[in-house]
């Protein structure tokens, strides 16, 4: 398999999430204003400029707001997550200056109380499934 340069794929939500299966957290940036949006936009909100261009984020950042998540999706409770076993779901700003929502470990979500806004946390990709099932979710641990 050869490998794929970056400037080929599409600026799609398929794009990102194949980068997310690569376990790259990977934005677009505009070669015209800089701004830097994740996930990816095929045009910049900023300078409405179609010059988009993909780029790999540090995949640092910090929390910037969450929840915990008691009932979630039925994805989530074939892992494992229910009212005995909250998870934590949140919106990350990146050191590149976008924010992005995803799934946060590393944290105690049966005590809410104790998360705190601003923690560092560092880009994570939790896999689930198994063979062709196995799909790679975006996440952050703190």
């Amino acid at each position: 398999m050869s490998e794929e340069t970056t400037t080929i794929r599409p600026f799609s939500a398929a794009a990102f999430n194949q980068y997310i299966a690569e376990h790259k957290l990977m934005g677009a940036r505009c070669a015209k204003c800089s701004k830097t949006y994740t996930p990816p936009r095929a045009i910049c909100p900023n300078c409405h400029s179609e010059e988009m261009e993909w780029v790999e984020t540090s995949g640092k950042g910090k929390l910037a707001g969450f929840t915990v998540i008691y009932t979630g999706p039925t994805f989530m409770a074939e892992q494992g997550f229910d009212r005995k076993n909250p998870y934590v779901s949140g919106i990350v700003e990146l050191e590149e200056g976008t924010s992005i929502s995803a799934r946060i470990t590393g944290l105690d979500a049966t005590k809410p109380a104790e998360i705190k806004i601003g923690t560092p946390l560092n880009v994570d990709f939790v896999e689930f499934g198994e063979g062709e099932a196995k799909k790679t979710y975006l996440a952050f641990k703190a």
